[in-house]
């Protein structure tokens, strides 16, 4: 099979090669007749993973010499596709609604690039645009949706808003409960032949009433194929290794128990990979440790567990639960850099100048004994006092030293993007409670400086050994994103350079971080960045400014560290085009799961929202508009880690009038104006769950309980008061609804383990 394979690229990439059928490349390759279904299988299993492509006659060329793209699909709510070629090379292509055919989200396909002719102009750039001619391989079969009855047949509609129609079933049999119209059901996607038809689906699971209790969560674990439980080959594995560290894992290792090492991590985290420790070594030089829990040593290639990690790609941490990628005795228990009990390491010690410059790395594994588990607040609170104990006084210098390692990274050109985070809190029921603001702080910042120096240092050590590995990348964004934004920006008086250079980029940010519009704008640049994600290829990360970067500091809850992990220190790793596809597949499980971690957070927000609404004592949130449009205006509402829309039809006070130019609306008769940056408070009005919008409506005023003064004499009401032009535009508070294309953008810090919110995920470390 391989000889034929290597024969078959070898013809089909001839300057002279005529697409040929089947019994012509059996000839032309010099095989017999009976090798016939040999051939067949290669072709099906290349046309698969779109490295040939099939074109009439059932002909076979290569797809570059069609303009035929392979690659990845991903859906927005429009309807609108983008795929991410599997040639590194490649930019994005864009895919119209009109033209996605009958590919859905995070599906393979293959897709016919827009050429146009260039005239007289050979140096203008080929459109970036192109059409689905076929789905190679099929992301998911299985949808949650609600059970509908028409009136000639059954169907669901599906949670997930980036799948345009529903589909027809027939009734529902054999599923372990009886299906009721409204409940939530897993349907098997059959047949789906065009996209102006619907597709056939058939009821394989009966989840129940979406008011039922857990039928939320469930929702959520089918939805995004989640599994709760491990096999039992996996778990056999897990308590196989046991639950100490015995004296042979020592070997070979260095003996850092008597290093200050502490760990610092969120409130309710169970899982800690990283641990830190300090110490002056001489008037103008630190010596510092990061140490990462030693994954690899537990885990190897080619077992139940690490295909079980594999598959998984990395932990999702829900609302209300984690679905760890590594079982809990591994993941909580012996892999866990628990304090007052030794834990194998890797370590990466580096020697630093008092003002942040690294001068020397060492890498070894390391056994530690951690003194103690630190939670942000914790450290917080130990910052803003006098030091009263050797740790305490370590942690001061911890946090003074990264402070100037931060201050060095932006001058190099990293982007300040950071955004206050919001952990939602439940009862026993499953209830929200109460929705913290978390802050990136110090205390983040503190171990999030450190984590960032040790996934550089390990990416530029891959580099100089020539390992093959796999690397956290984030490209530089598109020229014509930038272009737009830009314009938006100018449009609301804001200067702005040319921001393909990074220097005036972050020029920009810190000018927004002084303007009432700036959190709008620096949410509308988020919207401009590319995703990160894994690759083999190191090609940098533009938001950190790094042109060697890794992920190596999370290896309990990130397969890519584990990868990592092998290649640094055991020079295991496999060919580049198996870390391709891991690297791929966990790029896809990267997104999934913050599809999963938005999704649950959703669900409990709905029914919040919705009591609030039942109740009709809906709270008040302050708000910032975000963006203004004809029909009305989107707001971020940080109390609620939301964003929507208050439409103009909720706004009861006047007639609006849009106005394009200077993007604002203006009230016809008060003349009010509602202008981006505006801090506004607003009300929960609409909760559209199967759209996963939420309307927002600005807060009712309380009337005043004092009687009203009397009226002034007739003279003086010849010419009314003239509004107080202050307080245009600027009531006490406005609300907000999901917006159609919800942004899903952000960085959470590679060292800390607080969650990014939702809705803020393409920027991710």
């Amino acid at each position: 099979m391989k000889d034929i394979a290597e024969k078959l690229l070898s013809l089909l990439g001839t300057a002279d090669y005529i697409p040929l059928n089947v019994p012509e490349l059996l000839r032309d390759l010099g095989l017999p007749p009976n090798r016939q279904q040999d051939l067949q299988r290669v072709l099906r299993d290349f046309e698969q993973a779109g490295r040939i492509a099939r074109i009439k006659g059932n002909r076979y060329i290569l797809p570059s010499e069609a303009d035929l793209i392979p690659g990845r699909i991903r859906m927005n709510r429009q309807g609108k596709g983008f795929l991410q070629p599997d040639d590194p090379t490649l930019k994005e292509i864009a895919i119209p609604e009109s033209e996605t055919s009958t590919a859905l989200h995070e599906d393979r396909v293959l897709v016919r690039r827009d050429v146009r002719a260039k005239g007289r102009r050979p140096d203008a750039p080929e459109p970036a645009t192109g059409s689905v001619v076929r789905v190679l391989e099929r992301h998911r079969t299985q949808f949650v949706g609600t059970l509908r009855r028409g009136r000639e047949f059954l169907f669901v509609i599906p949670d997930d808003p980036r799948m345009p129609h529903d589909f027809y079933v027939p009734e529902p049999r054999d599923v372990g409960r009886p299906a009721r119209i409204g409940d939530k059901v897993v349907v098997e996607l059959r047949a789906w032949e065009s996209r102006h038809t619907n597709p056939e689906g058939e009821v394989i699971e009966v989840l129940g009433a979406p008011d039922e209790e857990g039928v939320d969560m469930l929702s959520v674990l089918r939805q995004y194929n989640l599994s709760l439980h491990f096999p039992k080959k996996v778990l056999s594995e897990a308590r196989e290794i046991g639950t100490l560290v015995q004296p042979s894992d020592l070997t070979g290792r260095e003996d850092c128990r008597r290093h200050q090492v502490v760990t610092i991590d969120p409130d309710d985290a169970k899982d800690f990979d990283d641990a830190i420790c300090l110490e002056r070594v001489s008037a103008e030089h630190w010596k510092l440790w990061v140490h990462i829990a030693d994954v690899s040593h537990y885990v190897s290639p080619g077992t139940a567990l690490d295909d079980e990690a594999r598959k998984r790609g990395n932990s999702t941490y829900l609302v209300d639960r984690v679905i760890p990628m590594l079982p809990e005795a591994l993941s909580n228990e012996l892999c866990s850099l628990k304090p007052q009990v030794d834990r194998l390491t890797k370590c990466v010690e580096f020697v630093i100048s008092n003002d942040g410059r690294v001068l020397k790395t060492r890498f070894f594994p390391a056994v530690i004994h951690s003194q103690r588990r630190f939670s942000y607040r914790e450290v917080m609170a130990l910052l803003q006092v006098q030091p009263a104990d050797p740790i305490a006084r370590m942690l001061h210098d911890a946090n003074e030293l990264a402070q100037h390692i931060r201050k060095l990274r932006f001058k190099a050109g990293s982007l300040e993007l950071d955004f206050p985070e919001s952990k939602i809190r439940l009862d026993e029921q499953g209830r929200i409670t109460r929705i913290e603001r978390m802050e990136n702080d110090v205390s983040h910042q503190l171990i999030e400086e450190y984590m960032l120096l040790a996934n550089e240092a390990v990416a530029t050590r891959l580099m100089n050994l020539k390992l093959k590995a796999i690397y956290r990348v984030h490209e530089e964004p598109d020229e014509k994103r930038l272009a737009e934004y830009r314009e938006d920006v100018l449009s609301h008086n804001v200067q702005c350079g040319n921001l393909r250079q990074k220097s005036e980029v972050q020029k920009l940010l810190h000018k927004l971080g002084t303007l009432s519009i700036g959190q709008a704008l620096k949410i509308g640049f988020l919207k401009s960045l590319m995703r990160a994600r894994y690759a083999v290829e190191p090609l940098g990360h533009y938001g950190l400014a790094k042109t060697r970067y890794t992920h190596f500091t999370s290896p309990i809850r990130r397969y890519a560290d584990l990868v990592v992990h092998r290649a640094l220190f055991e020079k295991q790793h496999g060919s580049k085009q198996s870390l391709a596809e891991i690297a791929e597949h966990i790029s896809g499980t990267e997104r999934n799961s913050a599809d999963a971690e938005r999704d649950s957070k959703d669900v409990k927000l709905f029914a919040f929202l919705k009591a609030q609404i039942a109740s009709g004592r809906p709270e008040r949130y302050p708000a910032l508009v975000t963006d203004v449009r004809n029909f009305g205006f989107f707001v971020d509402v940080p109390g609620l880690a939301m964003s929507g829309l208050v439409p103009l039809s909720t706004v009861a006070d006047d007639f609006y009038i849009f106005d394009a130019q200077r993007n604002l609306l203006v009230g016809r008769r008060t003349r009010r104006v509602i202008r981006l940056g505006d801090k506004l408070q607003v009300q929960v009005a609409k909760v559209d769950s199967f759209k996963k919008q939420v309307d927002f409506q600005l807060a009712v005023e309380a009337r005043p309980s004092t009687p009203r003064p009397p009226k002034l004499p007739a003279r003086s009401q010849k010419f009314p008061p003239r509004a107080d032009r202050s307080q245009r535009g600027k009531p006490d508070g406005v609300t907000a609804s999901r917006p159609p294309a919800r942004p899903s953008f952000t960085i959470p810090a590679a060292g800390s383990k607080v969650r990014a919110p939702a809705g803020k995920q393409r920027f991710r470390r």
